[in-house]
């Protein structure tokens, strides 16, 4: 996939070095010729160039590609600038880091697509890691559902789904385990299959009942 990325700040340049480990096509742009230079390495192609002209972007072949990534720290104005080149140019997933929430409003008026907040996601990653050890990982999907991760209490373990019941008494749905000593990922779970220690449970539920699952504690 071609992928560019506006802006080289940590986030900018973290984000551009793992698409490219992951054998995407990365354009990394950047007014700074020394992160520029940096990039190099871990990009397709690096340059040089203001990202807040649409003139720019066009000729660096912006048109083109699916998806791009605007992470211009605190320059509100030119990441607005620059999704809404972006979304004229007819770049289908512009990805943004925002400020804060009347930043997003208005990166979402002018054509972006995602808008994201790191600093904030991982502070509230690491602050349910601290209050829930045994939730690994926590996405939700919409206002009301989620999907979660956990390691299983020690009451579920040597149990089956069957016997747990998990449906009935918390309303939840078990839609995957992971078996972290073969490495590998079940999404078509047996009933009767027991569940071990090392297991992960992939877990889809109402938020307010996940709640539940999280108070329980880990083996």
């Amino acid at each position: 996939m071609k992928i560019a990325v506006l802006g080289l700040g940590n986030f900018g340049m973290n984000v551009a070095r793992e698409l490219y480990v992951f054998g995407h096509d990365v354009l990394a742009v950047d007014e700074r010729d020394a992160l520029v230079q940096k990039c190099q390495e871990f990009s397709s192609r690096s340059v040089v160039a203001d990202c807040t002209e649409r003139e720019v972007l066009e000729n660096l072949g912006l048109s083109t590609v699916e998806t791009a990534v605007v992470s211009m720290g605190n320059n509100l104005s030119g990441s607005i600038l620059a999704t809404m080149h972006l979304n004229e140019l007819g770049v289908k997933h512009i990805i943004v880091k925002a400020i804060d929430d009347d930043h997003k409003k208005i990166l979402e008026k002018v054509g972006a697509t995602q808008v994201m907040f790191p600093e904030r996601e991982m502070a509230l990653k690491l602050a349910r890691s601290i209050t829930t050890p045994n939730v690994l990982d926590y996405l939700p999907l919409t206002n009301t559902f989620s999907i979660m991760e956990v390691i299983p209490p020690k009451d579920f373990v040597g149990k089956s789904l069957s016997d747990l019941d998990l449906r009935k008494k918390y309303q939840i749905q078990v839609i995957g385990i992971q078996d972290t000593v073969e490495d590998v990922i079940s999404m078509v779970v047996s009933p009767s299959q027991p569940i071990k220690a090392t297991d992960r449970l992939i877990i889809l539920g109402k938020q307010a009942h996940l709640q539940e699952m999280k108070g329980l504690s880990g083996p």
